[in-house]
């Protein structure tokens, strides 16, 4: 079994130039991990997360933090030992007394990927040594179902049910909740004050939760963690700010939209004149609140934004569960420096508490390197073992299979430490709250 809080040894088919922070990091590894476990102890981590990172080359930064992370299917069998033992550290902490899961998926008993995603988590649940049953919001679901799904495997959803201030599904109602539904559609009232642990916790589905506040979170964890290994925060943190409300339907708020676009333009720019770099900046527009993929796009001037057409603002205005986006995020453009087959790629990092315990590639053979890789048309590709060995490995370039994931681990977990903080904050309003 590999040892708890260090990073798999895995294997990438790419290269590329960021071998000056990955060297740096390599350096640093004892720093490092020794502030990690310092911060996660103050700070504990969620029970998982995953984290959406671009490499530019001369940039590696996360660009989006997922709370409810939707595919561990995705992820090569190799790693599960190491996703079990998390598991375990993760359900430890959170509910020490627990000797069951009840697990709360998505509501679109349809998307057949997405439940093979929450079966696999099941199974990692139960190899952990714990009772898991799926208890399903969906009015829909209103006696067990089971489904067949394409793998072979078959899931069961039962009805949620509420009894007293527990909640379960016929006489499973355990000490630990798990959301794998990000509460797009708000909060519901059957999880609301109930005596159980809920992981994460309601404040933090995107009924409440903004990734505004998530990134500035990031950039005092990337600030804190530069100062410590003596790097420019650049280089792992993108310029992120807020803008609403924006209607883009009715073209109002465009303006504002435009002046932030122009704002992370002009900074970029600065950057790339002092860093020496020869490429263009553009901007990522996107819903504040989250995007599932959708309510996002590349733009390169402010004009983009103003000259939208109907189509584009539609698309611009529709959100999940067919909500309507009106808080956005502009954030600093990072190009994908990576390649699988010719097509552009960005790694995708899974943590479950303080441990990364896989990834993949999320692939599209139909985008260039500013685009939104999270739509139609993609593909994975799973990051699978190189060898037993679970440390990066300093005999080897820096660019090398191992120690290039160990460089996307860093920063996957400093986007962890940000979530972990966003998470304190919030407990910490939700008491004062109520204390008033």
């Amino acid at each position: 079994m590999p040892t708890v809080n260090q990073v798999p040894h895995l294997q990438t088919a790419l290269t590329g130039p960021l071998l000056e922070l990955e060297q740096h990091l390599l350096n640093h590894q004892a720093d490092i991990e020794c502030w990690f476990r310092k911060q996660f102890k103050q700070t504990p981590a969620p029970f998982y997360a995953s984290v959406d990172l671009r490499n530019a080359g001369y940039k590696l930064a996360p660009v989006d933090t997922n709370l409810f992370p939707a595919g561990f299917n995705n992820l090569h069998p190799d790693l599960r030992p190491l996703a079990i033992q998390a598991a375990q550290s993760a359900i430890t902490q959170a509910c020490p007394i627990a000797d069951g899961v009840l697990l709360i998926p998505e509501n679109h008993t349809r998307n057949q990927f997405y439940l093979e995603n929450v079966v696999v988590l099941q199974e990692i649940l139960i190899s952990a040594g714990y009772e898991v049953q799926i208890g399903s919001l969906n009015p829909e679901i209103t006696e067990n179902t089971t489904i067949d799904l394409p793998s072979g495997k078959k899931l069961t959803l039962k009805p949620l049910v509420k009894k007293d201030d527990r909640v379960g599904v016929e006489d499973f109602f355990p000490c630990a909740v798990l959301l794998n539904n990000d509460l797009s559609s708000g909060r519901p009232e059957i999880l609301e004050d109930i005596d159980q642990t809920l992981l994460p916790p309601l404040d933090l589905g995107w009924a409440n939760r903004y990734k505004t506040e998530h990134f500035d979170h990031y950039k005092n964890v990337s600030n804190e963690f530069s100062k410590i290994i003596e790097i420019d925060p650049w280089l792992i943190n993108p310029m992120s700010l807020q803008c609403g409300p924006v209607n883009f339907k009715d073209r109002t708020g465009l303006e504002c939209l435009a002046g932030a676009v122009n704002t992370v333009l002009q900074e970029t720019q600065q950057y790339y004149d002092q860093h020496d770099i020869d490429s263009e900046p553009f901007a990522i527009v996107k819903s504040d609140s989250g995007t599932y993929g959708m309510a996002i796009m590349s733009v390169n001037t402010p004009d983009d934004v103003l000259n939208l057409n109907r189509k584009q603002r539609n698309k611009m205005s529709s959100a999940k569960e067919g909500l309507v986006a009106e808080q956005m995020l502009v954030q600093e453009g990072v190009y994908t420096n990576e390649r699988i087959n010719d097509a552009v790629a960005e790694p995708v990092v899974y943590m479950m508490h303080n441990q990364v315990i896989g990834g993949f590639y999320r692939v599209h053979t139909g985008k260039g390197s500013t685009d939104n890789l999270n739509s139609p048309g993609m593909h994975f590709e799973s990051i699978s073992f190189q060898s037993s060995c679970v440390m990066p490995d300093q005999n080897q370039a820096p660019d090398a299979g191992p120690n290039r994931f160990y460089a996307y681990g860093v920063v996957a977990r400093l986007a962890l430490l940000a979530a972990a903080r966003e998470i304190a904050a919030s407990k910490n309003a939700s008491e004062v709250e109520k204390a008033s």
